[in-house]
């Protein structure tokens, strides 16, 4: 008895998943890190996007601002809408696999961002985006190489958790990095002004031309380093492209080599210190046994007749009911909230409301809880401040909360409970613009009774989307029909996801400049607020697959030959 409790002890210990007990850490920590420098450009913008609008035209109004910018975000999803799902079946060719769509979408980024920050008008700024939507397929291709190294469903809520976890990281970083690195000149004269310290006597040149290009080439510079690390160190998981000589991997493990050789003295052998490490390609590798080489030899004249390509499902048996469903939810959770996103950094920059000068002239009298408008008036540091605001509230929630409730609740029950939370806070966000502030003016948006209400507001709509997306992935990776088409799936979650994100911004960026103009401003959050109810609601139906729903002809019989040589073999 004493036996059999100590034996359930040790297996529940050894099913217990935590942060360090995730496999292959190595591959999984370069995925992320090369996650990192696309929202970290992506969100950066978000900080002096109004303003530099504001500067290529200072006669547009508030609300054709907020217009433009939501048709500046929209252009950019459209473009990923059209091409995510090409991107996705890339992916999954023999000919191409998953890494090389990695690096040539890191790459076209790095070229988005210098052509955004040197750009002199609206038009420049549309089409740089574009094209960056047009390049940028690599968000669903990641998911699916996340899926690949991870297999256990134990590890995916925590695997699937570290591209979100990332995103909030340069959601932190990234609004900082673009208020802080915004228009050097006006911020910081006395450094690149006229008359400086590195300025001369007009000022440095480029940044008077372009105010707002040194946040993007910092971004630039992070891409480009992040396509270096994955063109180095990234595994290619295409299970029929593993064999296929990577020239990047062999010159990074030859790099890691001659570094390793010079940090210690010639005689020291590095010893693998655990499992993982002796799967860790950056390994060194021992130097080879008499075994290994007899072994090698061996391989060398019986060489392992070639593995069979695996069958492909038919693309027109992708769409099974529980592939549709799950998508339909999607596709409203990922609208409203880059709605969200999109709506609520141009609410900070509109300027707060001011009855001796209202703009415009006609707009009339605030009479709440309806009837009002403006937004905060934040300068381009204190977004990037309430932006970072959002990304750390959403990493505190994803360490702490989410593994927890995730592993009680489980998948299912935790993204639709999760999808109740985005009503109230929508409908609570236009309140903030008569939020009285205790900061004297000018600065009465800054004010701490402001920002205690902006966090309390954002806390709600983070921890909503902090279960949501996460567990949205998971819902795709596993409700996947086929293996084969596992990178076509998440094209198509990525596709449906940006094509709803497209609309979204556009068309609630008009009701939110529709809103500023008589006198609404939160015509636009409310109007999302119901959106959202409509989508928890299409949530109920979802279920959750083992990700080999259908099986092609022969695989039963291979996987049960499979399962009997194992256990034969222990």
């Amino acid at each position: 008895m004493v036996e059999s409790r100590n034996d359930d002890c040790i297996k529940a210990k050894e099913q217990e998943v935590t942060w360090r007990s995730l496999p292959k850490k190595g591959q999984l920590a370069l995925l992320t890190a090369s996650r990192l420098s696309e929202p970290l450009f992506l969100t950066s913008t978000q900080s002096y996007m109004f303003y530099m609008l504001k500067s290529f035209d200072p006669s547009l109004s508030d609300s054709q601002i907020a217009q433009q910018t939501g048709i500046i975000v929209g252009a950019f999803l459209f473009a990923q809408f059209l091409t995510s799902f090409l991107w996705g079946t890339v992916s999954d060719s023999r000919h191409v696999g998953r890494k090389y769509v990695v690096l040539l979408s890191l790459s076209s980024t790095a070229v988005t961002a210098i052509g955004v920050g040197f750009s002199r008008s609206y038009a420049s700024v549309v089409a740089f985006r574009v094209l960056g939507g047009v390049m940028n397929g690599n968000v669903g291709v990641m998911r699916t190489m996340i899926s690949e190294i991870i297999k256990e469903k134990r590890f995916q809520s925590r695997a699937f958790l570290l591209l979100p976890l990332t995103f909030n990281v340069g959601v932190i970083i990234g609004p900082l990095l673009g208020g802080v690195l915004s228009d050097p000149i006006g911020q910081y004269p006395s450094l690149f002004g006229p008359h400086s310290t590195f300025g001369g006597d007009q000022g440095v040149y480029w940044m008077k031309q372009w105010p707002y290009a040194l946040p993007n080439i910092v971004c630039a510079i992070f891409l480009i380093t992040s396509s270096t690390a994955v063109f180095l160190g990234l595994d290619e998981t295409h299970e029929d492209l593993q064999e296929r000589p990577d020239i990047g991997r062999r010159f990074g493990r030859w790099l890691a080599t001659l570094l390793t050789r010079r940090s210690h003295p010639p005689d020291y052998t590095m010893l693998a210190t655990s499992e993982d490490d002796d799967n860790n390609d950056n390994a060194i590798p021992d130097t080879p046994t008499s075994v290994q080489l007899h072994t090698t030899a061996l391989d060398r004249a019986l060489p392992l007749p070639p593995k069979p390509p695996r069958q492909r499902l038919p693309f027109r048996r992708l769409f099974t009911r529980r592939v549709t469903i799950t998508l339909l939810a999607h596709a409203f959770t990922t609208m409203h909230i880059g709605t969200f996103s999109s709506l609520w950094f141009v609410f900070l920059s509109t300027p707060r409301f001011d009855p001796s000068h209202p703009h415009p002239p006609s707009l009339p009298a605030q009479s709440p809880p309806f009837h009002f408008s403006g937004g905060l008036g934040l300068p381009p540091p204190q977004i990037g401040l309430s932006l970072a605001i959002v990304g750390t509230i959403g990493i505190a929630a994803q360490f702490l909360i989410y593994p927890r409730v995730t592993a009680r609740l489980g998948t299912v029950r935790s993204y639709q409970s999760s999808l109740l939370l985005f009503p109230l806070a929508y409908a609570l966000v236009p309140f903030l613009a008569v939020v009285k502030s205790t900061a004297p003016a000018p600065h009465h948006a800054s004010g701490l009774r402001v920002w205690a209400a902006i966090i309390a507001v954002l806390a709600v709509q983070v921890c909503g989307r902090t279960f949501a997306l996460p567990a949205a992935q998971i819902l795709i990776n596993n409700n996947c029909p086929h293996p084969s088409r596992l990178g076509s799936m998440h094209g198509i979650g990525q596709s449906v996801s940006a094509g709803t994100r497209t609309v979204g911004p556009v068309v609630f960026g008009w009701l939110l400049g529709r809103g500023l103009e008589v006198g609404i401003v939160g015509l636009a959050f409310w109007v999302l607020s119901a959106v959202s109810v409509l989508g928890a609601w299409v949530a109920t139906v979802v279920r959750e697959g083992d990700g080999h729903e259908i099986w092609l002809e022969g695989e039963k019989e291979e996987e049960e030959e499979g399962v009997v040589s194992v256990a034969v073999s222990a």
